[in-house]
């Protein structure tokens, strides 16, 4: 399902965040991408999805060449994604319903259909009772279950996280690792990006280690 091979992305001004990286992740893998800050994983979940594109390299999603592809083709490319990113991008004007609604809205969803798939969401994600809610009001680890309804709520094949759990207490952190399991069970594709120890040891997933931008042994 996705092919990275001798991935390189240098940034103007030289500096080098990944270097000949190479990697397969099949359908319905659970996959942890692990190393210290700054060592290469969110760029790399970045060009997964075509905000940043490689220097040298390939990467394939599906069959696609994603830095090569077109602009009008990445909106399509990323209709496979769930994203979660470490900036939340909550909409703290609107309510959990409508930050959940929003790609829907985006996708041309009828009131009807989006409306069933927003509150499966919510109730995966155990905030169904707080959608007329702003997010303001809802504690951290409850902001970030909300990221992950959203993230789910158009049934995505790939799920990408960036350290997801970073500023959440063990409890939460076991949450939200439990949702993942459970996304990964039903067949979804799961690649998280941490350095959480904790997590790591509680889901068993496959490792794929960096450090200093180059593929490293696993611990």
């Amino acid at each position: 399902m996705i092919s990275l091979s001798h991935v390189s992305k240098r940034y103007p001004g030289g500096r080098e965040a990944l270097h000949d990286v190479g990697f397969n992740i099949d359908s319905g893998e659970l996959a942890f991408i692990t190393g210290h800050s700054g060592a290469g994983k969110t760029t790399l979940l970045k060009l997964l999805v075509a905000i940043e594109r490689p220097t040298a390299g390939s990467i394939i999603v599906n069959g696609q060449n994603v830095g090569s592809l077109q602009a009008r083709a990445v909106p399509f490319l990323r209709r496979k994604f769930g994203l979660i990113f470490q900036d939340h991008k909550l909409l703290f004007d609107r309510s959990v319903f409508d930050n959940v609604a929003l790609p829907l809205d985006i996708a041309g969803y009828g009131a009807k259909d989006a409306g069933r798939r927003v509150r499966a969401a919510l109730d995966k994600v155990g905030l169904l009772k707080y959608e007329k809610a702003l997010p303001i009001t809802l504690s951290g680890g409850e902001q970030q279950r909300l990221c992950i309804a959203r993230a789910i709520v158009h049934r995505p094949s790939i799920l990408l996280a960036d350290e997801p759990t970073g500023n959440l207490d063990a409890d939460y952190a076991n949450e939200i690792g439990e949702l993942f399991r459970s996304f990964n069970q039903v067949g979804v594709t799961v690649i998280v990006a941490t350095h959480d120890q904790a997590l790591l040891a509680r889901l068993n997933p496959r490792v794929i280690a960096l450090r200093n931008g180059a593929m490293a042994l696993a611990a």
